[in-house]
């Protein structure tokens, strides 16, 4: 019987040997391994954590012991000793387990997020809940040091440090967020946590202050002096004086794969009080066959093979999105040497690593930072050049203070990319990019696009730089392009606030489709054909400022119109269709059929847009239904 077979809960490993731990590391990571390359899911992160949460386990009594981890990507080791082993199979999957750690999933989840650097915060508040309420716990945050470069990050360490609560911080430094790290935060650790000049002079100290502590009166008082240099010479060498200062008391660094050692620590700094920091060491992908560390491996597709990390069956689908995004942005970067890219920790992520490779002077990765992406994006718009910014659709809505104040209100042309707009399959309802209509239509003054294929938004992004007087957005989803788009210098530019007549009907109900529910509404409209329903379909590619000559022309032909959006339907953009229509035209009925006003969990991504009936034959449904309505009040 292996020891992981053994492991139903954090309490059986409360008696198991050394030997049998480290065993059980071995076999935690080769399961892990196994497990995702068949289901897929962030398996670098989780990797790499193996021993420390471990001994986490070890050291405290979860759940009563509250273990708050960041984002949640460190969390798949978590899970399988807390009592879901034998669910992992179905991780990421429908009905399955959640990629992420989710507080009805079990009660060892104590918080859960997809978003980084809101574990300190979420620790800190269960901190003072816990002694508003006189109990006993303990509170421990596990943050990656890539979530140190987001400032909710340092907005809790500032107030944990100041408030004498008994909490600790376990920062789990591994060099890396999903891309390299970045800024001086990443400098300040990697430059000192190593130094070699600290340990020889650390151990040397240590060594004279044993002997003279075992002395009496001038002895001792020379110990102490020793002990005091010690410290000071700790400040200057290693990051904990960048804690110490904040409040904490430091511990660290300390090797994050050596089992015994961490538990000891854990140990040992349970017994203080306030807050506490401890430094620990680990590599991120330890163990993965395909390349430790590579940015590639932060999270796998299913279907690899364990023992190599390779894909069993390549796609064979069209390039997606992300990059026809990249390769068309580089290729304008060629054009326009105004031209720059800015993205939050995701080069690869929203294809701006192609951008990095082809014009390295003119990329910036600013870190788990998208309000300061923003307004550094912001910044340069002063300077005359043409800002970039590319960022999930989920991550912008942290910078939307950003967008309203430092771009939209000074009317600086900052061009904003939103990948993953819409429903986003496996990674499920924190990464979800459903509520960017609804959040850049309210901004004055931006421009908000949706293309319909890959050419498209080269096109659109060819309006965007020729719009130099407020902002733009343009939002597309995580999935394959629909064309093969060629060269960028072979596009041109969409005509702003202009709508495409896909399909003329001669029915009384047309389809107006949003961005990726365009090519669904026509295959809809096509359906329909077939039983003798004979509908428009528009292609509203700008959704603010609309085609004010298209929509007369269609309020006038038709007497519904049908919005089709893959976005919440609350104040989307049939809701604001829905004013202007009103004004124009008040007896055109204008429908809304959207992301209904609920949480999407996670499923494969055609599942989840049938459930929503925003495919083809939930479309076509909702034309009937109208049609027939429509025919019996006629």
């Amino acid at each position: 019987m292996t020891v992981l077979s053994r492991i139903n809960s954090p309490a059986d490993l409360k008696g198991l040997s050394s030997p049998e731990l480290k065993q059980l590391a071995a076999e935690l990571r080769a399961f892990l391994i196994e497990t995702c390359s068949s289901t897929g899911g962030h398996i670098g992160a989780g990797l790499g954590v193996v021993e420390l949460t471990i001994a986490l386990h070890y050291a405290y009594d979860a759940p009563t012991d509250q273990l708050v981890w960041d984002v949640g990507h460190q969390g798949y080791p978590h899970k399988v000793l807390t009592g879901r082993r034998d669910q992992m199979g179905t991780l990421r999957q429908e009905g399955g387990l959640s990629g992420f750690l989710k507080r009805s999933e079990s009660p060892y989840d104590a918080f859960g997020a997809g978003h980084a650097a809101t574990s300190i915060s979420a620790a800190l508040g269960i901190a003072a809940g816990r002694d508003l309420n006189h109990d006993e716990f303990k509170v421990v945050a596990i943050i990656g040091d890539g979530s140190l470069g987001s400032g909710l990050a340092y907005e809790g360490l500032n107030n944990a440090g100041a408030s004498d609560r008994d909490i600790v911080v376990v920062l789990n430094d591994n060099e890396m967020s999903i891309a390299p790290n970045v800024g001086a935060m990443h400098r300040y650790l990697t430059s000192v946590q190593r130094n070699p000049l600290y340990n020889r002079v650390r151990s040397s100290l240590g060594h004279i202050f044993e002997q003279y502590d075992k002395g009496k009166g001038a002895l001792h008082d020379i110990g102490t002096i020793v002990k005091r240099w010690e410290e000071s010479v700790k400040g200057f060498l290693t990051p904990g004086v960048l804690f110490e200062e904040l409040g904490f008391r430091y511990f660290g660094p300390i090797d994050g794969h050596d089992i015994d050692g961490m538990i000891e620590t854990f140990r040992a700094v349970r017994e203080f009080k306030g807050p506490r920091l401890v430094h620990v060491i680990t590599q991120k992908g330890k163990g993965f066959p395909a390349g430790e560390h590579g940015e590639k491996w932060h999270a796998l597709p299913p279907g690899h093979d364990p023992s190599t990390g390779k894909l069993i069956t390549a796609s064979k689908a069209n390039p997606n999105w992300t990059t026809v995004f990249g390769r068309g942005l580089s290729e304008l970067m060629e054009e326009d040497p105004t031209l720059v890219a800015i993205t939050a920790a995701m080069p690869s992520g929203t294809g701006a690593n192609l951008v990095q490779k082809a014009h390295p002077t003119r990329f910036f990765d600013v870190g788990i930072a998208e309000g300061h992406a923003v307004t550094f994006a912001a910044g340069m718009a002063t300077q005359g050049l043409r800002p970039v910014t590319a960022i999930y659709s989920t991550f912008l809505q942290r910078g939307y203070d950003n967008i309203v104040h430092d771009v939209a209100i000074q009317h600086l042309p900052v061009i904003f990319c939103l990948d993953r707009a819409g429903l986003v399959g496996e990674d499920g309802e924190t990464h979800a990019g459903l509520y960017d209509i609804a959040y850049m239509l309210a901004v004055p003054g931006m421009t908000v696009t949706a293309p319909s294929s890959g050419a498209e938004l080269i096109g659109l992004l060819r309006t965007a730089l020729a719009h130099r007087d407020d902002p733009f957005s343009i939002r597309y989803p995580r999935d394959a392009s629909p064309d093969v788009v060629g060269s960028a210098s072979e596009i041109e530019a969409v005509p702003y606030a202009t709508w495409e007549m896909v399909r003329k009907g001669r029915d009384e109900v047309a389809i107006l489709a949003v961005g990726t529910m365009v090519a669904e509404a026509t295959k809809a409209a096509d359906r329909l054909a077939a039983e003798g329903l004979d509908v428009s379909v528009v292609n509203c590619r700008f959704l603010k400022p609309v085609d004010q000559l298209s929509l007369s022309a269609l309020v006038h032909e038709h007497k519904t119109l049908l919005v089709v959006e893959e976005g919440t339907v609350v104040n989307g953009f049939g809701a604001y269709l829905s004013t202007l229509v009103e004004q124009m035209e008040p007896a055109v009925r204008v429908v809304v059929h959207g992301v209904p006003d609920r949480i999407v969990y996670a499923a494969a991504r055609a599942r989840q847009l049938a459930e929503c009936g925003l495919d083809a034959a939930g479309i076509a449904q909702r034309v009937r239904a109208l049609h027939d309505a429509e025919a019996m009040a006629g």
